[in-house]
């Protein structure tokens, strides 16, 4: 079979880009973190916590997140499928309506225009440059598909197109709105069918974007990085039908003790536990994938990013779960619980995997040997003690936050006042933000790494030798 030309410079493009955004994800994280601790640090109007939390988010979910799948889905999709790119004139005009599409979130979301709906905050011209976006990538990515010259196909190609039709039938959804001037909008849906279409969104959102794509790349970058094929592809199909089919039901398991229909609730919670199946299925996928391979954690840099990272996925979908129980959820929801447990997934799981497939595909984009492997050691345990102790510190704040909230005294009335609680938070506060830092400094020798890479790292001539 004649070899076909792969696009790799779309994918290094990609790459950059999503850096970019990836660091200003962070450098926000870090300052909002630091304004909890100390509020004189809010500067009104623009730069208070408020206004700052959107941008963060949203940067971390669009820029970082889903710029990166962009990039690894392009490089992952042509190899699978055998056959290059459908339209690299499609794909690099994607690239710069992508870039224009976050700056104009990240300025209206600075200039207070915001729907208030969590994950789903840009007003409607936004939604529809974020709907022309994902067309133009679907289209590139389906048809790219359909061309294939290899007629199997492999897991990760399953949950590329989950997360195509996942994020656009919810984006549309949730996105329904009635404009009443250019950055103002009000929601088609009215009370709690609001909520209940907010959260469907809101959960999902994390299935499609922080779940699915991390997935696809995981079963990719893992054989190829260990050099062994993935334990059980039959398991990994298994896996997949059943997270895709249980994950739509949950997003009612945020509305526990509300307006919200009885069982609608009970149908969230029920749906919520037995999520765990299909979640450790490809956790015990990526462990059995190892066996007779472990002692490549000690020698292999992408092999321990890439199993920690599945090991936070774990975590991630056991903590998660859990959660959805109505009593574990009346103590533990609306605490500082909740960022450490999203956060475990952000900063655990998803960048991680992601750090490991940049890593991967250096060869690829700049001819080049990875510049340091002790850097990316570094890099690896910056980040991993930033992460842990960022949400270990969420955790303890969590329970103790909870605890005292539910303290009564013998007449019934509440032993605490909310600024008593809060006053018991800065100490935690002070440790995820020197936590925040931390991270930071991983991802700044990351970023290092890689530009000495691009500029001193040793040529290779066969990329697919890799980088160690």
């Amino acid at each position: 079979m004649e070899k076909p030309a792969y696009d790799y410079g779309i994918v290094r493009s990609f790459v950059v880009w999503s850096m970019v955004w990836g660091l200003v994800t962070v450098l926000v994280g870090v300052l909002i973190a630091f304004q909890l601790c100390d509020p004189a640090l809010n500067l009104p109007p623009f730069l208070t916590y408020g206004r700052l939390r959107p941008l963060h988010t949203n940067a971390g979910i669009f820029g970082w997140g889903i710029g990166s799948f962009f990039a690894l889905f392009y490089f992952i999709v042509q190899r699978l499928c055998k056959t290059p790119l459908w339209s690299p004139k499609l794909a690099r005009f994607q690239l710069w309506f992508f870039n224009a599409t976050i700056i104009a979130a990240a300025v209206t979301l600075l200039l207070g225009y915001n729907t208030s709906k969590e994950y789903h905050e840009l007003e409607w011209p936004l939604d529809i440059m974020v709907v022309i976006l994902w067309v133009i990538f679907a289209v590139n990515i389906i048809m790219t598909i359909v061309k294939r010259r290899e007629e199997q196909m492999y897991i990760s190609l399953w949950y590329i197109l989950a997360t195509i039709v996942g994020v656009a039938v919810l984006y549309l959804v949730n996105g329904a709105e009635v404009p009443v001037s250019l950055f103002k909008s009000y929601s088609a849906y009215a009370g709690t069918n609001d909520a209940n279409v907010q959260w469907w969104f809101g959960h999902n959102a994390v299935a499609m974007v922080l779940t699915t794509p991390p997935l696809a790349i995981f079963y990719y970058f893992l054989p190829k990085s260990t050099g062994v094929p993935i334990y059980s592809h039959r398991m990994s199909i298994i896996a997949f039908w059943s997270l895709i089919f249980m994950y739509l039901w949950t997003g009612a398991h945020h509305l526990l003790w509300t307006p919200v229909p009885d069982w609608v609730q009970t149908l969230a919670m029920a749906f919520s536990v037995m999520l765990i199946a299909p979640s450790w299925g490809s956790v015990f996928n990526g462990y059995l994938s190892m066996q007779g391979e472990w002692h490549q954690m000690k020698q292999n840099y992408l092999v321990k990013f890439l199993i920690l990272g599945i090991t936070f996925y774990g975590l991630q979908t056991l903590q998660g779960p859990l959660q959805s129980i109505r009593s574990f959820s009346a103590f533990i929801h609306y605490t500082d619980w909740v960022p450490g447990h999203v956060h475990m997934g952000t900063m655990g799981w998803v960048s991680l995997v992601l750090f490991a497939a940049i890593y991967y595909l250096t060869p690829y984009m700049f001819g080049r040997k990875v510049y340091s492997i002790g850097l990316a050691n570094l890099h690896f345990w910056l980040v991993l003690v930033g992460q842990l102790g960022y949400s270990v510190s969420m955790w303890i704040a969590g329970v103790q936050q909870a605890g005292m909230w539910h303290a009564m005294n013998p007449d019934g009335s509440l032993t605490y006042t909310f600024i008593e609680t809060l006053v018991e938070m800065y100490p935690y506060y002070w440790v995820r933000a020197f936590c925040g830092v931390i991270y930071l400094a991983g991802v700044l020798v990351f970023f290092y790494n890689l530009y000495m890479t691009a500029r001193k790292g040793e040529p290779v001539d066969n990329p697919a030798l890799q980088t160690n």
